[in-house]
C-alpha cells in the first residue's frame, strides 16, 4: 500500500503513478487508443473524408454522461469492498488485544506454557488469515512451529479455522477444569467468535467479485466508446482529436481500473491493504500482553506491495 500525507507534496504524489501497475496499463491502453487515433485522423484527410464522416458529437456527451453513472456506481462498490476490509482487519487489531488482555488475567498467573501458546496461536491466526486471503497460507510465514505442527497444518485445507480450534480448545479445557468461572468464559468465548466472524466476512469479500455480466458489460462500453471517439472528433478537430481521445479514454479506463485494483483489497497491489504489516502489528501486541519470548519483531523489513505478474 502506498503510505503518503495528504495536502503536503502535490508533485510528489504524482510520482508514484509511475510505481501502480494498474497506472502503467492504464497508459498502454491510452497509448494504443493514441496510436488508433492517429491513423483514423491520417486516412481521414488523406482520403478527404470529412464530409462522409458526419458523427453527431451531442451524442458522445450523452453516451458519456451514462458511462459516468455505470463507473460511478463500479467505484463506489470496489470502495466499499475495501473499506469493509480494512474495519474487519481494524476489529482484528482490536479482538486480538482484548483475547490477549482476557488471557493475561483470567488464566492462572503461574501458568506461562499456556500465554506462550495463546501469543503464537493468535499471532499465527492472522499471518495465516493474510495468506489464506492471497494464494493459500505459507506455513514458513508463521512462528514457533514446531515439526509436529507444521505436520498437522500440512494435512488441513484451512489452516486459520485450525488455529482457531486450537485456541479454542485450550479455553475450553481450562474451563472443564475450572480454572474459569463461567462469567470469563463467556466473556472470553465472545472475543474468540470474533475471530471466526472476522473470517467469514473477509473470505465473503475475497470469494463475490462484482458480477462477471456487469464489468464486462462496462469494458465492452468503454471500448466501443473509445473506438467510435475518434470518428466524432476528427471532422471538427483535425489532429487536435488525438491527444482529446487519449485524454477522454484516459479519464474513463482509468476510473474502471482503479476500482478493478481496490476490489479485491488483500493482495500486494500497490492500493491493497497492508495485512501482512497488520499482522506483525498484532504479533507485537499480544507478545507484549502475554509472552516476553518475543520472536524478532524489529528486524522484519516492511512487505513489499507491487503487482505480481
Amino acid at each position: 500500500m502506498i503510505l503518503y500525507k495528504t495536502n503536503q507534496n502535490w508533485f510528489g504524489d504524482l510520482s508514484h503513478l509511475a510505481k501502480s501497475w494498474t497506472m502503467v496499463r492504464i497508459m498502454r491502453s491510452v497509448f494504443a487508443i493514441g496510436v488508433y487515433t492517429t491513423v483514423v485522423c491520417i486516412v481521414v484527410d488523406y482520403f478527404n473524408w470529412h464530409n462522409e464522416i458526419s458523427m453527431n458529437t451531442g451524442v458522445f456527451s450523452l453516451l458519456g454522461v451514462m458511462l459516468s453513472i455505470l463507473l460511478v456506481f463500479r467505484t463506489n462498490t470496489a470502495y466499499d469492498r475495501w473499506w469493509e476490509a480494512r474495519k474487519q482487519w481494524g476489529a482484528l487489531v482490536n479482538n486480538t488485544r482484548n483475547l490477549a488482555i482476557y488471557t493475561q488475567t483470567m488464566f492462572p498467573k503461574n501458568d506461562h506454557d499456556l500465554r506462550h501458546f495463546m501469543a503464537v496461536r493468535i499471532a499465527n491466526f492472522c499471518y495465516a488469515l493474510v495468506e489464506h486471503l492471497r494464494e493459500g497460507t505459507n506455513l514458513d510465514k508463521l512462528i514457533f512451529l514446531s515439526k509436529n505442527e507444521r505436520a498437522v497444518y500440512e494435512s488441513n485445507g484451512h489452516i486459520p479455522n485450525h488455529i482457531a480450534l486450537e485456541i479454542f480448545d485450550k479455553i475450553a479445557e481450562a474451563h472443564r477444569r475450572g480454572e474459569l468461572n463461567e462469567g470469563d468464559y463467556i466473556n472470553i468465548k465472545a472475543q474468540h467468535q470474533s475471530l471466526l466472524d472476522i473470517l467469514g466476512a473477509c473470505e465473503r469479500i475475497k470469494k463475490t467479485p462484482i458480477p462477471f455480466s456487469y464489468a464486462v458489460y462496462l469494458k465492452i462500453f468503454i471500448s466501443a466508446y473509445g473506438l467510435l471517439l475518434p470518428f466524432a472528433l476528427v471532422t471538427t478537430f483535425l489532429y487536435t482529436t488525438i491527444p482529446l481521445s487519449m485524454l477522454l479514454f484516459f479519464a474513463l479506463l482509468g476510473v474502471e481500473l482503479l476500482g478493478e485494483e481496490i476490489e479485491d483489497p488483500f493482495g500486494l497491489d500497490c492500493n491493497d491493504l497492508p495485512t501482512g504489516d497488520i499482522a506483525h502489528t498484532i504479533k507485537k501486541n499480544v507478545f507484549e500482553i502475554l509472552d516476553q519470548k518475543q520472536p524478532d519483531l524489529e528486524k522484519r523489513e516492511r512487505e513489499l506491495y507491487e503487482k505480481v505478474f
